[in-house]
């Protein structure tokens, strides 16, 4: 009974109900890869050109990415007719990072490199609805992953590949799912070109709206501002806090607590404890930064919270006349680079020179960030949003 209910999709387009059926990707495609000595003979890379080697590195998340690319415009094609590419074909890693996919998007532009084998598919079958499939992690965790040797470096043979076992509808229902999630991979792929340029917006701005290179003018001001602005050592600016007193006794995290556990580097939120002493009460008319002394890196926080780690100083405003996004935004602006594990506020930042204009024009310029900063993490949370509802329907819409 299991068995059978796995033939059908928890959630299916209207008008389908036969169950899927069971086959081999050798049943219905023809994989290959490029051969070594087809490399090492015919194969000649270049920096420019017009013909792409597809390489592993080219190959992720479901996609082409080709900010760095080999051209082979030089090779001789003759001899490289298997590894040829056209449009709908699969691309898949099978050597070192295993599993990447990619669908080619168009004839006459791309050729195998090696580590990159091509599946290409037969008539009957809908290439999107192949590769969302192939590129979901369930199916990695079952089919792929098994397969796997590791002797030196992960890797799948060829042989290997074409044992994959699939579950497929008939075409018209693999079109129906392949035109959906293209659909869904567009709206993603637009918002994450939107929050991109929302970042890359506000880093020119960063740029010029603070001074540089020992000026004491920005580039770039409001209307009605043009004083210089005057030098102070970052230590003036901020007191900071050690953070012993704050952290948090359990590391056993539940999403049903109440208090933010918070870590100074990138993934910021660790979890949700309920131990209700020792919380930093940091709020909108308080916040906080949270600064990792290692790495340097940086948060502001107006809530209450604990942290994990004494790897950290906690900061706040010397003068309350100042603005704090302002400050912050100062702080974020500074291009250091840790050259060594140790501790770098007291030591170095504290030190640091920085720019302040005056009250009115940091009010302005903090004002400025926060609200790009709010729209920063407004797309950014649409966009997690339409990758968990992927992830969601891609649990659903396969067997």
């Amino acid at each position: 009974m299991k068995d059978n209910q796995a033939k059908y999709p928890q959630l299916r387009f209207k008008g389908f109900t036969d169950p899927w059926e069971q086959r081999k990707l050798s049943d219905i495609s023809n994989v290959t890869k490029l051969a070594g000595f087809e490399f090492t003979k015919y194969v000649r890379y270049q920096e420019s050109g017009k013909i792409i080697a597809l390489r592993g590195l080219n190959v992720k998340n479901g996609k082409l990415v080709l900010d760095e690319v080999k051209y082979i415009d030089d090779s001789d094609f003759s001899k490289l007719n298997r590894s040829k590419l056209y449009k709908n074909d699969i691309l898949l890693t099978y050597v070192g990072t295993v599993g990447e996919l990619a669908i080619v998007p168009e004839n006459d532009k791309y050729y195998l490199a090696p580590n990159v084998a091509r599946i290409r598919l037969q008539d009957h079958v809908n290439s999107i609805f192949v590769c969302q499939m192939m590129n979901d992690s369930n199916f990695y965790n079952h089919i792929i992953s098994p397969l796997i040797a590791t002797s030196s470096q992960p890797a799948l043979s060829m042989e290997n590949v074409r044992k994959f076992q699939l579950l497929m509808p008939d075409y018209q229902e693999q079109e129906k799912i392949g035109s959906f999630f293209k659909q869904l991979d567009d709206t993603i792929a637009l918002h994450q070109r939107k929050l991109a340029k929302l970042k890359e917006l506000k880093q020119g701005y960063l740029q010029k709206m603070f001074p540089k290179n020992g000026s004491k003018l920005p580039q770039l001001r409001f209307a009605g501002f043009a004083d210089a602005w005057e030098e102070r050592k970052l230590g003036e600016v901020f007191n900071y806090e050690q953070p012993t007193k704050y952290i948090v006794k359990s590391t056993e995290y539940d999403d049903n607590f109440n208090t933010p556990v918070l870590t100074a580097g990138k993934s910021f939120l660790l979890g949700y404890t309920d131990e209700i002493s020792g919380i930093k009460n940091a709020t909108v008319e308080n916040p906080v930064v949270i600064f990792d002394d290692f790495t340097t890196g940086s948060h502001y926080v107006d809530f209450p919270f604990k942290i994990k780690s004494s790897a950290m100083k906690l900061l706040s405003l010397n003068d309350n006349s100042d603005n704090f996004y302002f400050m912050f935004n100062t702080l974020k602006n500074i291009k250091y680079v840790p050259q060594s594990h140790e501790r770098h506020w007291i030591s170095k930042f504290s030190s640091f020179e920085i720019y302040k204009p005056s009250q009115e024009e940091q009010q302005k310029i903090g004002s400025f960030f926060k609200q790009l900063d709010a729209t920063i993490a407004l797309h950014q949370s649409k966009l997690e949003k339409l990758q968990e509802l992927k992830k969601g329907y891609l649990q659903k819409m396969f067997c």
